[in-house]
């Protein structure tokens, strides 16, 4: 049955508004799992978690804690695997700064982020963080592939209780722009190695060759890309967009993924931010770098860093005067897009804008049509494609919609794009080339100073897991199934030589279509316009991409996915959908102690999760608790017991209370196991009538601030008091 030191389901510590919300609920699930014998166990991949257990020495013995993160890519690897993973910080360089602090003030004798190393201890150190930030935890997690749906129940209450969608016209200026030319898109190649290698990737300059990176290990079959961006060409497409913007006079935005894409990302995004204010860096440049300005690091930090100089400051305002209005993060706030590079994360914000009609909200608290700058052409049509199809046709209709299913290519890191450590800014002109042990030059592109070029692969066994996967899932429902693979672009081409013979193999290449993204985009909501349902089949950025697009348009948030890792091993990851980690939920809490998480993600990767051990551990109780998971979750849609916006209202806390109502009474009410009945009956039973009691204590504690002891380090003690303020339901809990 499992102990507590091998438990049988690892639930993971997080960040934000998940974890705040786990420490009510993780008391309720270990309640009624231990009820079948089964034990519940945690792992820290928290941002804090993962700074602490870098930096043993920096720490005092009882300051130190494992290196969880490492540890469970080890057990995702084993048959035993069995993971329920919430949403964790993919942080920017903003958010690590702002950790590191948190932590020193809580006193954790932790090193300073350096920005520019210069000792060896400060090049250990930034080595350290550098592999902390951005899309850290997930590549670890992932040894398999993804498979995420909207889960039956959630589906069906959206198309009873259909949300706002905002009207589009056919009049409306919101458009996408995207570089013509010189691009990751356009200067990809990409090739399938034969045999297993090693490799390095060298710099060829007239002063001669650098070893950018060495003893990169490829098995055989591996789908190897390399390709890059022209900053001289970012920079004019830029520059060109920022003034056609304000011609036009619409909201300038720019849409990137500086969490996933954590090299590449934040270093278009700082060319963006001196585009914007590039007289005021003509101008005052040196002033700027020698006060630390890293425009990477964003429009916020580099007004901190200059605010106590009034001719830059002066020079900002007269710049910012001249240039269109910017969509805002946060207009009562002044917060613009270009503020923090993880503050606008392109697979939120542009399905929030689209859903929305094609607005954003301007600096004036007002919405707006929008120019939604992508630079990079590879999966801008997605978006390109979706805006011009619901100006065609209008908004799409929740209540009628059917739904768009993925299987999306990720297991063993494939398709990592834009992240440490094959993603470079090239220091000087020459030649970048990828060579293989035996001499070979696999990959050869001529650079300029400030390009960025970055390499990114995809093994051949996770490929043909994915495609097997995609084959199961078709078979079982019969739907219109696609794989958004384009021919003219490199690295897809490989695949569809890979996945056509596997397709005919089995035999069912007449149940699937190969579409580039453009197509496919346009297919899937003509299908589900129609009220049918489609499997979109992709790679690991289009599989980020799309469950949040569809999600959003069909439930109104990503948040409630069934989101399900069949790990290559026999193990199972359950991951809580798509919802990022809301740090706008945590400061309302602490403001007003009220918290609009929804855990329906949670409830559905639980009921997952219990079905997974019965079946792989035998366990037939486990298949009862997960069945009565999956009618709480029905009685909190069904009742509409989700947690309100605002404060007042019934929140996370709430909707707990009553999550665990429906679990025991769906337990009482069960006649599959007579000791589960027997066992929860006295539970629902006192849940039930102290219904009003539970309900007024949760109501007493609205409104006013609460202190958790730390953004990204809470106290427990503290959190435990905030997230459990009923009395009454810890009794019966406890």
């Amino acid at each position: 049955m499992g102990n507590t030191a091998n438990p049988d389901i690892i639930y993971t510590k997080v960040d934000e508004a998940p974890e705040l919300a786990s420490a009510s609920l993780l008391p309720i699930i270990r309640k009624f799992a231990s009820a079948a014998g089964i034990t519940i166990g945690t792992k820290d991949i928290s941002l804090a978690g993962r700074i602490l257990s870098a930096f043993p020495d920096a720490l005092t013995a009882d300051q130190r804690i494992p290196d969880d993160l490492a540890e469970l890519g080890e057990l995702v690897k084993t048959p035993d695997a069995n993971v329920i993973k919430l949403p964790n910080i993919s942080a920017s360089v903003p958010q690590l700064v702002a950790a590191i602090k948190e932590l020193q003030a809580q006193g954790y004798a932790l090193p300073d982020y350096p920005e520019d190393p210069a000792t060896d201890a400060e090049k250990a150190a930034r080595a350290k963080y550098d592999a902390i930030k951005g899309s850290a935890v997930n590549p670890v997690l992932r040894e398999g592939n993804s498979d995420r749906r909207a889960a039956t129940a959630v589906k069906n209450y959206a198309q009873a209780n259909p949300h706002r969608m905002g009207d589009w016209s056919s009049a409306s200026k919101t458009r996408v722009a995207a570089m013509a030319g010189d691009d990751f898109r356009s200067n990809e190649t990409s090739a399938t190695l034969t045999n297993a290698t090693t490799a390095k990737i060298v710099l060829e300059t007239a002063s001669g060759e650098t070893v950018l990176k060495d003893g990169i290990k490829y098995p055989a079959g591996t789908v190897v890309d390399a390709t890059f961006m022209s900053a001289k060409a970012l920079d004019a497409f830029l520059t060109k967009e920022i003034e056609k913007t304000k011609a036009e006079g619409v909201l300038f935005s720019l849409h990137m993924k500086a969490t996933m894409m954590k090299v590449s990302d934040p270093i278009i995004f700082g060319h963006a931010v001196k585009a914007w204010l590039a007289p005021v860096f003509e101008k005052f440049g040196d002033q700027m770098e020698a006060l630390g300005v890293n425009p990477n690091s964003g429009l916020g930090d580099l007004l901190d860093r200059v605010k106590d100089d009034t001719e830059i400051m002066a020079a900002i305002d007269a710049v910012n005067a001249e240039r269109p209005l910017m969509y805002m993060v946060n207009s009562d706030k002044g917060i613009t897009n270009l503020h923090v590079p993880s503050d606008v994360i392109i697979d939120a914000s542009m399905p929030a804008l689209i859903r929305a009609g094609g607005k954003g909200w301007g600096p004036d608290g007002n919405e707006a049509d929008c120019v939604c700058v992508i630079p990079d052409n590879s999966y801008a049509p997605v978006y390109d494609a979706a805006i011009e199809f619901f100006k065609a046709n209008g908004k799409l209709n929740p209540a009628t919609a059917g739904t768009v299913q993925n299987i999306g290519l990720m297991a063993q890191k494939a398709e990592e794009y834009g992240s440490h450590p094959t993603t470079f800014e090239i220091p000087a002109d020459g030649t970048v080339k990828m060579v293989l042990e035996d001499g070979t030059v696999l990959h050869s592109h001529a650079v300029e100073k400030g390009d960025i070029w970055r390499s990114a692969s995809a093994r051949k066994a996770p490929i043909e897991d994915w495609v097997n996967l995609a084959i199961d899932r078709q078979r079982l429902t019969g739907y219109r199934a696609i794989f958004w693979l384009d021919a003219t672009r490199a690295h897809d081409a490989e695949l569809i030589r890979m996945v056509k013979p596997i397709l005919e193999a089995k035999g069912v290449a007449n149940k699937f279509e190969i579409m580039a993204p453009r197509e496919a985009t346009i297919a899937s909501l003509e299908t589900i316009t129609k009220g049918e349902n489609t499997i979109a089949v992709t790679g690991n950025v289009l599989r980020d991409y799309l469950t949040d697009l569809f999600p959003i348009l069909e439930l109104a948030t990503s948040a409630k996915m069934l989101s399900i890792v069949k790990l290559m091993q026999g193990g199972g990851l359950f991951e809580t959908g798509a919802g990022g980690s809301a740090p706008k939920h945590v400061q309302q809490l602490q403001e007003e102690n009220h918290l609009r998480w929804d855990s329906l993600g949670e409830f559905c990767a639980l009921g997952e999760s219990f079905r997974f051990l019965a079946e792989s551990k035998g366990n037939a109780k486990a298949k009862v608790l997960g069945d009565a998971v999956d009618a709480a979750t029905q009685g909190i849609l069904d009742h509409d017991r989700s947690p309100g916006r605002k404060v007042g209202q019934p929140d996370n806390r709430d909707s707990h209370y009553w999550f665990a109502r429906y679990w025991a009474e769906a337990l009482a009410a069960q006649s599959d196991d007579a000791g589960l009945a027997a066992e929860f009956a006295p539970v629902a039973k006192a849940l039930a009538e102290d219904e009003a009691k539970i309900v007024a204590e949760f109501a007493a504690v609205q409104g006013k601030p609460a202190d958790i002891g730390g953004y990204y380090h809470a106290d427990p003690a503290k959190l435990a008091a905030v997230m459990r303020p009923s009395g009454t339901l810890n009794a019966i809990i406890d």
